[in-house]
């Protein structure tokens, strides 16, 4: 037996307490757990959750209808009762399908799924508006004009001219023929296009008639769908008459007729058939994402890529002589006479393409000097809704390139 006080010994080597035998701690017996029972998966009660459901879609109807009740109440009457569109149901111009649903009564979930097509769209196929991309060649099948020495002394009248008409907005691109000289004022800027991309329409046509896809006296049906505002009196003939694409042509680009470009369009494949023409000729700012009107300003242009298209349609290798005669006999004859044409010497004769939307005036051609100087000109003009400065601009802009060059 230890006293109660006495001393554990020591390990002399270890120098470690020994603990005496009825001190030692005996080894804990292991516990046996019982198994824990899994719980029992509890079984849904369909009716229950259905209650539950419809209690949820319920408080949402609520809410939405205190929120938003007129366009809640508009979406359920459509979806609960849509109206059917027939082919005798008339729709404003333009309207894709999934828009058109919507005007006759009935909710369209392509135009829920996708809500940036119909304002994004390039190409239409079976009345519905689709967001197709468009193929670029590595390769171009046009010139470019080669350039020679800036023609500073014109660059700075114009320049001082614009000076003059500080809210116009202006590109100027002047090019002549004989030695290459030109003026370049924002050549490379994106403008609206107007009406001038009726050119790159045009030329694209003949593009594809001297392809064997279609003749120059194929017939089209004007139909409600085809008629456009703005430009033009196609939109108030009858509906069923049948135009050739020559007669179509000619409207598109002597009255700038928008219900005319519209059908010619459709006839090649839709806009994305202009943006494809357009990337083979080596043009890449020049693009078609609407119909006409196009009031907004959605399709763009440069003054360099219209004086790059005017400058081949003199270019045999890009368009035949047939379709160089049909194009400079339309664009010779151009009812609008107060841009460019205003601002000709006596005896010039001017091959041309004009474009309006109010927030930009433009004007792009081919000037004939009776002194035997050729040149291309472009002003394109952002101005204040109408301002007839716009106008004033480029009549005395173009005044002063023919006085320097042809005067």
């Amino acid at each position: 037996m230890y006293a109660y006080n006495q001393q554990p010994q020591r390990r002399s080597s270890a120098n470690l307490y020994v603990v005496p035998d009825k001190q030692r701690v005996r080894p804990a017996r292991p516990i046996h757990h019982k198994p824990i029972k899994k719980a029992k998966k509890r079984k849904t009660n369909p009716i229950l959750y259905l209650f539950r459901l419809s209690v949820v879609l319920s408080m949402f109807a609520i809410f939405a209808n205190i929120v938003f009740p007129t366009s809640f109440r508009d979406l359920v009457k459509n979806v609960a009762f849509p109206n059917k569109i027939t082919m005798h149901t008339k729709m404003p111009y333009g309207m894709a399908y999934n828009d058109a649903r919507k005007y006759a009564g009935g909710a369209d979930l392509y135009s829920i799924s996708k809500p940036v097509t119909n304002y994004l769209s390039n190409d239409l196929f079976l009345n519905r508006m689709l967001l197709t991309p468009t193929v670029q060649k590595t390769h171009s099948e046009v010139t470019t004009m080669y350039h020679t020495t800036e023609m500073s002394g014109l660059k700075n009248q114009l320049l001082n001219l614009a000076a003059q008409y500080p809210k116009i907005h202006p590109a100027v691109y002047v090019w002549e023929y004989e030695n290459g000289k030109y003026v370049d004022i924002n050549g490379e800027e994106q403008f609206s296009a107007a009406s001038i991309i009726k050119l790159p329409v045009l030329v694209r046509m003949f593009k594809s008639i001297e392809a064997g896809q279609m003749t120059i006296y194929d017939e089209m049906v004007l139909t409600d769908y085809y008629k456009a505002s703005g430009s033009g009196n196609l939109q108030y003939m009858r509906s069923g008459g049948k135009y050739s694409l020559d007669a179509l042509a000619k409207t598109m680009i002597q009255d700038s007729d928008n219900s005319s470009t519209n059908m010619i369009m459709s006839k090649l494949g839709g806009m994305d058939d202009i943006n494809i023409g357009l990337r083979d000729w080596g043009i890449s700012k020049t693009y078609v994402r609407t119909w006409l009107p196009d009031m907004s300003g959605t399709n763009k242009t440069t003054a360099q890529d219209l004086a790059k298209i005017l400058y081949n349609l003199d270019n045999p290798g890009f368009l035949n002589i047939n379709s160089r005669e049909y194009i400079i006999d339309y664009m010779s004859h151009v009812k609008n006479n107060k841009l460019i044409a205003a601002g000709l010497g006596e005896g010039a004769l001017l091959v041309h393409k004009t474009g309006d939307i109010g927030s930009m005036l433009g004007d792009a051609g081919i000037v004939f000097a009776p002194n035997g100087k050729k040149y291309i000109i472009v002003i394109l003009a952002n101005r204040p809704y109408n301002s007839p400065q716009g106008k004033e601009f480029i009549v005395k802009a173009s005044n002063l390139i023919y006085k320097s060059i042809a005067g």
